[in-house]
């Protein structure tokens, strides 16, 4: 079995255990720049075959759109670039999780940040688009929102009340129907201390099943969900799709299973369809042959009575 990594860091900890893991189970691993076309598979592949699986890793609009090209061809691809892309989207996001039921944040598009109207402070704003090295933060007052404007003037953002917490921040992820946790500091709380390593920290089984419903709602099967840690829990600030998921025992072996397990599905949907195929071949030649055997077989009848 072929696994394809769409991923601007194939080092990244979580994707390099894991890698290690499907290489020991017989797995050719391959990395797909996430900038690039399909390209040549090795091994015998041709040009422009198909891996069984790839781990949509990289969310720029580059991957993305490659992603969206492999599943055009046929491949099973993980997450989604349909489901990856909508959690590019805070607004969208939110309508989704909201319209679903899930306790997320309300949460407002503003438009450019620099023509911001303020709501009542505090309030925490975002960039509308989620990447790397966003914006988020708390605004305090309008001295801090000049500050951010300054840095940040046109770009697009969010808002949302903020919600005061204990300055840390619950983190779930889930793997493929396995949920892992841990306690970060919270990035809207930078004055209360603490390193931002993660933490110990052991959900309760309503936490953990709604950590399992947003990926029923988003339809994702690697994903990361941010939930306040305060009074007003259960709240959902954020969901990733394909997280780093740092730092958690089993979660390589998780991420390999899910790559096994679909890898597994597609060939043998191939296998079943390949023989379906041949079994209709089978069928028609047989209704060929006999179209000929009932004309013979009832002359024959016809003569014998």
């Amino acid at each position: 079995m072929r696994v394809g990594l769409i991923a601007r860091d194939p080092g990244h900890p979580v994707l390099a255990a894991a890698a290690e893991v499907l290489v020991r189970r017989g797995c050719e691993v391959e990395v797909v720049p996430p900038g690039g076309g399909v390209g040549v598979v090795p091994s015998g592949g041709g040009v422009g075959a198909l891996a069984d699986v790839y781990l949509l890793k990289a969310r720029t609009p580059q991957a993305l759109s490659l992603a969206g090209e492999l599943e055009r061809r046929g491949a099973v691809v993980v997450n989604s670039a349909a489901a990856t892309e909508l959690c590019q989207d805070r607004v969208r996001m939110a309508e989704l999780a909201r319209g679903a039921g899930l306790p997320f944040a309300a949460t407002v598009a503003a438009g450019r940040l620099c023509e911001l109207a303020p709501p009542a402070y505090p309030f925490v704003v975002k960039s509308r688009h989620s990447r790397r090295h966003d914006l988020v933060a708390r605004v305090d007052g309008a001295a801090r929102l000049r500050e951010l404007v300054e840095r940040w003037p046109q770009e697009e953002v969010v808002t949302q009340p903020y919600l005061p917490g204990s300055g840390w921040d619950q983190k779930l992820w889930v793997v493929d129907g396995r949920v892992f946790a841990a306690r970060r500091r919270s990035e809207l709380s930078p004055d209360e201390g603490g390193s931002g390593a993660a933490g110990e920290w052991e959900p309760s089984a309503g936490l953990a099943a709604l950590a399992l419903r947003v990926g029923e709602v988003f339809g994702l099967d690697v994903y990361g969900v941010d939930l306040l840690d305060g009074a007003a829990e259960p709240v959902i600030v954020d969901v990733n799709a394909f997280p780093g998921v740092r730092g958690r025992p089993g979660a390589p072996e998780a991420l390999a299973g899910l790559a096994l397990r679909l890898a597994a599905e597609r060939v043998a949907s191939g296998r079943v369809a390949s023989e379906r195929l041949a079994s209709g071949r089978g069928v028609a030649e047989q209704v060929a042959a006999g179209r000929a055997a009932p004309e013979r077989g009832r002359v024959s009848a016809g003569r014998g009575r």
